[in-house]
């Protein structure tokens, strides 16, 4: 009957799958459903949350919402959890296995799982002790799940877990299973949830977030982050989203323990992105308004950001100011009563930028500032003690101070110093625009007057040829360049109180093993130093060097991404002595952390795109980061030179070449180089421009002789949008790449030029195309052979020269043991003569008498030296010598009797 409604769920009818999901429900809520069943029924109510019918999708989360409530695997259901302890499980199992004969028989297990009799006799021997730690929410869930179930189940976060016998460890570790696969089952469809949480259908959104509350609760994977996504929908216009939203919000982080709530609400503003923060400041000015929020809770609020509680962070006191912001757009009393607090901790740089602004002498302030933060660093009443100290090498001063103080003082005097250079351009601009406002006024009143006197018009027009408004700004700006220089080198005779500072980082910056020791010490005081290389152009030159060195070797990346920052501001301020640091800037780009060449982005990007640094000789770098492994760099970079192509005729056009040639010398994976050249060639998009570009890389083939760079320039070839100019162009530089045809890659590139160049050609164009076609594929055969060929020749020249060796090794082993052959022509030993039977010339017989000599032959005569061949068997060869010989005997004995005959006739 069971199965029969688990196949109901996919009926035609969607009242049908509506009724029978309700009735699962029904079974759930009643413990009817065995756990061999539960994770089918789960991955089936899944599956309906994707119907097209809301009556279906509705019901399945109720299914799932009961599945959850009334489920027998406890009240914690996270997965590595379930992994951990079936892990012990398991491994309990496989040692009890060996030892104790089986018991477990196939009638208490349903398809590997446990049913209800054996889970309730495991009970009573595993379950006696009660999981601890599980707040009164989770319990109040989970009232209704199998008691007996729970105690035995949860002992998975126990560190001493019991194991029964081997029936109850193996029923263990079966529900195990099953509710490890119910855990990755519910965190499988949080991606489904959220895009409920979207639906048109209110019934969807509220019933997916009732969902995703039970699934927290129940600690389910990626719930918390789903929750998140909840926080827009307050601002739907309909009503029972909205209160659906707000009642989740309250449930899920409103406590009754004041702290708790607080620190709730701080971690979800430090953990929200801008739009989640924009709906948190929206709910939560809701729920003070309403009074939800209890003057308790501000205060804890407080506490933390005040540091009253042990172990607040920083981060944490900014998050719970950030959230008593959004409070106090809704109830200003938030603020009124704490505001010497936010006075004595909140303000920091933004005080001495305010004192800046609104006061008329904000250097006195300044001064006494800086004086007093100095005084409670080195316990000193003034800046003699400090000087002296440094000028006569006493170490004193840096074992003494406390870090933290000293880093305060540092980010201090930097701050009012970089204060003080914006105060003067200021008061520079000031000046300027009341000047060029009275010349209006001037210029306004001579036109109203227009009996003006010509005596008047004289003194106008020699004052404009004099230049006396010239000087009058070249005095005003000589004035201001001075007070930008007094500022770190003080004045003619002796330094001012920031002077004495600059001279003291300086020596600290270099103390690589100080800084090494104290990396926030490191932080505040490189970020000091380029505060003060930026406003003194003679103080940027003497700790370039110094500079450059920290941000190539520091460890810390916060370090070499303020640097980083930094050198983009210099190469504004002072592009002269930034200039033969070029290279080192684009180095940047290479360091191995994404803040840091993300950093590197942006800055080369402002500076090369408004023409405050040369683009050509190092752009490849910059090319490189459009396949980096950070998306986010990738997408800057893109960007890049997005814009890079629009400005003028694209200065893309003429770094390609410059880009191909140094991306083809690195060792950079061929995937990624044809990313980046398809992307760059993409935006290119004048016919012209294409054209020279088909002659440019053409030209390139001459003059290289690596196979993967010919690949690469074949690649960009084939990217390139031909016309009928440019394919002429190709087809008229067929030397330059004649000898590249033989790599099949490079001729797989040129094939995909002509197809294109057959689709968009013209038929009087199509046959010199066709002919071109020919023509490569006939240079790429015969190139093909030439290779083959010379391949073929190699191997036999190896052949032959590995033959030779093996025959003077042969010979030097057979000529170690040879044997002579006697004058007397002695018989040897047959099998002697078989096996090293070697060529020798005979000696001719010396004849007793002269008339003999003339007459007779002797009876062994060889005339000629018999060669053998390696390859002969040395038994032929035997065999043939001796038959020889016996041919050559028997012809000698018919010549003899010849002779001998004719002799008795003439006697």
């Amino acid at each position: 009957m069971l199965e029969i409604l688990l196949e109901r769920c996919r009926d035609v009818s969607a009242y049908t799958r509506s009724r029978v999901l309700q009735v699962w429900a029904e079974l759930c809520e009643e413990h009817s459903v065995s756990i061999g069943l539960w994770n089918e029924v789960a991955v089936v109510a899944a599956g309906r949350l994707e119907d097209k019918s809301s009556i279906v999708r509705k019901s399945a989360l109720n299914l799932l919402i009961m599945m959850l409530q009334h489920n027998p695997f406890g009240p914690q259901l996270r997965t590595a959890s379930f992994e951990a302890t079936l892990e012990q499980y398991k491994k309990k199992l496989n040692e009890l296995g060996p030892k104790s004969p089986s018991k477990y028989s196939s009638e208490g297990v349903s398809n590997g799982l446990p049913s209800d009799d054996d889970i309730s006799n495991v009970e009573d021997e595993v379950g006696d002790e009660e999981t601890e730690g599980i707040s009164k929410e989770q319990d109040s869930l989970t009232d209704s799940c199998l008691p007996q179930v729970a105690d035995g189940m949860v002992q998975m976060d126990s560190s001493v877990p019991y194991f029964g016998n081997l029936e109850q460890t193996r029923t263990l570790v079966a529900s195990l299973e099953a509710g490890l696969r119910f855990s990755k089952c519910l965190s499988a469809m949080m991606p489904t949830l959220v895009q409920l949480m979207a639906s048109s259908s209110a019934t969807d959104v509220e019933n997916a977030i009732l969902l995703l509350m039970r699934c927290r609760q129940f600690q389910i994977d990626g719930s918390e982050a789903c929750l998140c996504k909840m926080l827009p929908l307050v601002f739907s216009q309909d009503k029972s989203i909205y209160e659906a939203v707000e009642n989740a919000f309250i449930t899920i982080y409103i406590r009754k323990n004041p702290v708790e709530t607080a620190k709730n609400l701080l971690d979800l503003s430090i953990n929200s992105n801008i739009g989640d923060l924009a709906s948190l400041e929206f709910i939560l000015g809701a729920l003070v308004s309403k009074g939800d929020i209890t003057a308790s809770m501000l205060s804890a609020l407080w506490d933390l950001f005040c540091f009253n509680v042990s172990g607040t962070t920083a981060e944490q006191s900014r998050g719970a100011l950030s959230v008593l912001c959004m409070l106090a757009k809704s109830s200003p009393s938030v603020l009124s009563s704490h505001l010497q607090d936010i006075v004595d901790i909140g303000f920091a740089d933004r005080a001495i930028a305010t004192i800046y602004t609104i006061h008329p002498t904000p250097e006195t302030i300044a001064a006494d500032l800086v004086k007093r933060s100095l005084s409670s660093v080195f316990d000193c009443h003034g800046e003699d003690k400090l000087q002296n100290d440094m000028d006569y090498g006493s170490s004193s001063v840096l074992t003494t101070v406390q870090v933290t103080k000293l880093s305060r003082y540092i980010f201090i005097v930097s701050q009012v110093a970089m204060n003080q250079l914006v105060y003067i351009e200021s008061c520079v601009r000031k000046i300027q625009k009341e000047k060029a406002k009275k010349e209006k006024m001037v210029a306004d009143d001579q036109r109203a007057n227009a009996n003006t006197t010509s005596d008047a018009q004289k003194d106008n027009g020699i004052n404009a040829e004099l230049g006396l408004a010239a000087s009058e700004d070249a005095m005003l700006d000589g004035l201001a360049e001075r007070a930008e220089k007094e500022i770190i080198s003080g004045g003619r005779t002796e330094k001012n109180l920031i002077g004495h500072c600059a001279s003291f980082l300086s020596k600290l910056c270099r103390n690589f093993s100080l800084m090494q020791k104290y990396p926030e010490l490191q932080t505040s005081a490189m970020l000091a130093l380029c505060r003060f290389m930026i406003i003194d152009a003679d103080f940027c030159e003497s700790n370039l060097q110094l500079l450059f060195t920290v941000v190539e070797n520091a460890p810390s990346e916060n370090v070499r991404s303020n640097c980083t920052i930094a050198l983009g501001d210099l190469a504004v301020r002072f592009p002269n002595l930034l200039e033969p640091w070029t290279e080192n800037m684009y180095a940047r780009l290479r360091d191995p952390s994404v803040c840091v060449r993300k950093n590197a982005v942006l800055v080369l990007s402002h500076l090369i795109l408004n023409d405050m640094m040369k683009v050509k000789g190092y752009i490849n770098e910059m090319a490189m980061r459009v396949e980096d492994e950070d998306e986010r760099i990738s997408n800057l970079a893109r960007l890049f030179f997005n814009e890079l192509s629009k400005k003028g005729s694209n200065p893309i056009y003429n770094l390609l070449p410059d880009i191909l040639g140094k991306l083809s010398c690195q060792n950079l994976k061929g995937e990624s180089f044809c990313n980046i050249m398809q992307f760059l060639i993409g935006s290119i998009k004048k016919d012209k421009q294409m054209e020279a570009l088909v002659e440019k890389l053409c030209n390139r083939f001459t003059g290289v002789t690596d196979i993967r760079q010919w690949e690469y320039i074949s690649y960009c070839l084939s990217q390139l949008a031909f016309t009928e100019k440019s394919m002429r162009k190709l087809m008229e530089s067929f030397k330059a790449y004649e000898h590249v045809l033989s790599e099949d890659t490079v001729m797989e590139h040129f094939k995909n030029i002509i197809n294109k160049g057959k689709k968009l050609a013209k038929p009087e164009l199509k046959s010199s195309i066709e002919e071109f076609e020919e023509k490569i594929n006939k240079s790429h055969n015969e190139r093909k052979e030439q290779e083959l060929t010379a391949k073929n020749a190699q191997a036999h020249q190896q052949k032959i020269d590995s033959f030779g060796s093996f025959m003077a090794t042969k010979n030097n082993v057979e000529g170690s043991g040879e044997s002579e052959i006697t004058e007397d022509d002695e018989e040897t030993d047959r099998s002697m003569e078989e096996t090293r039977l070697l060529p020798s010339k005979s000696k001719n017989a010396k004849s007793k008498t002269q008339s003999q000599a003339s007459s007779e032959i002797t009876d062994f005569e060889f005339d000629e030296e018999v060669v053998q061949s390696p390859l002969v068997h040395l038994r032929g060869a035997s065999k043939s010598r001796l038959k020889k010989s016996s041919t050559k005997c028997q012809n000698t004995d018919t010549n003899t009797s010849t002779r001998r005959n004719t002799r008795s006739k003439r006697r």
